[in-house]
Parts: structure tokens; C-alpha cells; sequence
């Protein structure tokens, strides 16, 4: 399985530190959107434009489930997200 961690910046990296932890097994992408950070003084739909761009591009690396570890990220645009999207989406 081929799980997905997105952040605006490099924040996630410890939430998938974890995640590497605890599913050794596992194959991971980390997708930082650091042309964009950060995302808190950003529109809501600038924000959720961002969010479907990255989407779009691990959707594309046939990921399993995405972790979004971005707060801003995950109240603008999981709801959303997860309308579009048929996998698992995590917002954290």
C-alpha cells in the first residue's frame, strides 16, 4: 500500500515519521506545498485550489489513502476533498 502525506510545508514530516514507524512495511509520499505556504493567509478558495492541485498529483501516483497534516488544509478543503476523491482521505 502506497499512503500519501500532504502539508503546506515540511510540518507533516513528523507525522510521517510516525506513520513510518508504526507501518514499516509500507510505501510513503510526502508532498510539501512549499511554492504556496503558508496556507493560513490564504483565501479559503485559493486554499482549496491548492489542495485539489496536490490531490490531482498523488491521486496520479496511485496512492492508497491521503494524510492531510495541515490544519488549515484539513478545515477548508477534506470535506471536499473527500466528495471528489474515492480513497481514504485523514485530515488531521
Amino acid at each position: 500500500m502506497k499512503l500519501a502525506f500532504f502539508d503546506s510545508g515540511i510540518g507533516g514530516l513528523s507525522v510521517l515519521h510516525h506513520a513510518m514507524k508504526l507501518l514499516p512495511h509500507e510505501e510513503f509520499i510526502f508532498f510539501a506545498d512549499e511554492d504556496n505556504v503558508p496556507y493560513g493567509t490564504k483565501s479559503r478558495a485559493e486554499v482549496l485550489s491548492f489542495v485539489d492541485e496536490a490531490f490531482k498529483f498523488l491521486t496520479a501516483q496511485n496512492v492508497s489513502a491521503i494524510v492531510v497534516a495541515c490544519n488549515t488544509a484539513t478545515s477548508v478543503a477534506v470535506r471536499k476533498m473527500r466528495e471528489k476523491y474515492s480513497l481514504p482521505i485523514i485530515g488531521m
